[in-house]
């Protein structure tokens, strides 16, 4: 790999580097015998096995991931309550006879929200840092959601599912973040990946939810104001957590505080996420942190340019890419036809939109429950290619059933099963994973808010997109299509996608 020039400073020669010793921050120069030896992260050499506790892992990753569950939770308790909310019987409302552009206000409210906050977390990341972002979040998710419960009218309950929809936004930026820059790398991926597992398990929870209290009379109010305690829990629970060390050392090199202040509480913070860790070690990685940061030219502030050159352009295409195919290789689309398809194949149980929503959320769960098993064995790019050659060969089995196989029920329902399963092998969790651990420490909150407005306006995309398509080239043609994107998705992967199990969040940027 070739070498990456100096960082130019202020009062440093011109081919001088940072060096990182327990006694601190010193400069030398590239005719050091023992240069080279002090770039393991750049030379790509694997850095030494963390040493962690699994219990001190825990909490740190389950209060992020609390902000998955409840994006999770609002796409599982929306299918419900727009149900509710309609009914004349169980509103409990003077104004249940919503419009189509209303119910499309609720449903998609929380996705607008969701937009403006994945522009906000941009503004935002880097000043407050990814703990704060949680808390901020938080409380978003907290007002939005009590809001949407006591909603007087309509404007009101648009208003708190805009609110709930920037926490969605602020939740899905920092949880990833802020679990990669604090789990061990050894079990980096399959803490990222169970996020997505939280996300499935609150649409499970969604719909289990307002299965219950579908036939309540304001049973939508109940349906939204279930989810205030999981935000209390995850405000609390980001009040304790520490700040991510990465991001103090990173403010520290920037020259937002003081270096020696700013390391010893980074390796407090490390110690404490790292529970029975030696400090001697935890210092030590601390050490490599900080001197991968100086090297590379992390002193700079990032400017909105930067996002687009460079180690960040790689990483750019690689994780909007990623999540811009996940969704439009119809994810949104195959679900919405998911009742439909069980009630053609003559599944009594399912003619109830409610019980084929759980019944496919236990699926969903399980296969992410797989995913996250293997992620850091197998490796993501073996699960990507797979689950995406999966779909692949599920759409065109659901474009052949609405084109030559209309009879055949039993080849739709295969093709779902199929469809949700893979997907829940790939594009899922290891989406997600991916935008967490590729883009540069500097450039990374940026980066990845960036990432995630992507996915969320590509989301509403297909969602908004599907409906004037079909009626213009036909269900069977669109799945078509769909398949076609997901060959075009297995040609991205293959080439330009990396592998990352294993590897430190250095060793992950030096290699790009």
């Amino acid at each position: 790999m070739a070498s990456h020039p100096p960082p130019h400073q202020q009062g440093w020669g011109e081919h001088e580097e940072i060096h990182v010793s327990t006694g601190g921050v010193q400069a030398y120069t590239d005719d050091d015998a023992d240069c080279e030896s002090r770039r393991p992260l750049l030379l790509g050499t694997p850095a030494s096995a963390e040493c962690y506790s699994v219990s001190a892992a825990v909490l740190p990753f389950f209060f992020p991931a609390l902000g998955g569950l409840l994006y999770g939770y609002d796409i599982g308790a929306t299918s419900g309550a727009t149900i509710s909310l309609k009914s004349s019987t169980f509103s409990g409302t003077t104004w249940y006879n919503l419009s189509s552009v209303q119910t499309g206000l609720v449903v998609s409210g929380s996705l607008y929200g969701a937009l403006i906050g994945s522009v906000l977390a941009y503004t935002i990341a880097d000043l407050l840092g990814r703990r704060k972002e949680l808390i901020l979040a938080s409380i978003s998710y907290l007002i939005g959601a009590l809001l949407t419960a006591v909603a007087p009218n309509f404007a009101i309950m648009v208003a708190g599912r805009f609110l709930y929809g920037i926490g969605i936004g602020l939740a899905m930026h920092a949880a990833p973040m802020y679990i990669a820059e604090t789990a061990p790398s050894q079990i980096r991926g399959m803490l990222i990946s169970l996020k997505e597992f939280f996300i499935v398990l609150g649409m499970l929870l969604g719909y289990i939810v307002g299965n219950l209290f579908v036939e309540v009379v304001s049973g939508w109010r109940y349906m939204y104001a279930t989810s205030t305690p999981l935000c209390i829990i995850m405000g609390i629970g980001m009040c304790w957590l520490p700040s991510s060390p990465r991001w103090l050392l990173l403010c520290a090199i920037q020259g937002k505080g003081n270096l020696p202040e700013s390391k010893e509480i980074a390796t407090r913070c490390l110690c404490q996420l790292r529970g029975q860790a030696s400090p001697d070690m935890v210092s030590e990685q601390v050490n490599l942190i900080l001197e991968e940061l100086s090297y590379v030219d992390q002193e700079k502030q990032a400017g909105f340019s930067e996002i687009f050159q460079g180690k960040c352009l790689k990483a750019m295409i690689i994780g909007c890419g990623l999540v811009f195919l996940q969704q439009i290789t119809g994810q949104p689309s195959v679900l919405y036809y998911a009742a439909t398809i069980f009630q053609s194949a003559g599944f009594s149980g399912a003619s109830d939109a409610t019980r084929v929503s759980i019944l496919l959320g236990l699926l969903k769960l399980i296969m992410t429950g797989v995913a996250v098993l293997v992620v850091d064995r197998l490796g993501r790019r073996p699960l990507l290619i797979g689950g995406v050659s999966g779909i692949t060969v599920s759409l065109f089995l659901l474009s052949s059933y609405y084109t030559l196989l209309k009879d055949a029920s039993f080849v739709a329902v295969i093709a779902l099963l199929l469809y949700v399963g893979c997907y829940q092998l790939s594009f899922g969790p290891i989406g997600w994973l991916m935008i967490s651990e590729v883009f540069p420490l500097r450039l990374r909150g940026r980066g990845l808010s960036v990432a995630v407005l992507v996915n969320f306006a590509s989301n509403a995309l297909v969602t908004f997109a599907f409906s004037p398509l079909e009626d213009l080239i036909g269900t069977g043609l669109l799945f078509c299509g769909f398949g076609v994107i997901a060959v075009a998705s297995l040609v991205f992967i293959f080439w330009i996608v990396p592998e990352t199990k294993g590897l430190t969040l250095e060793e992950i940027e030096a290699s790009l």
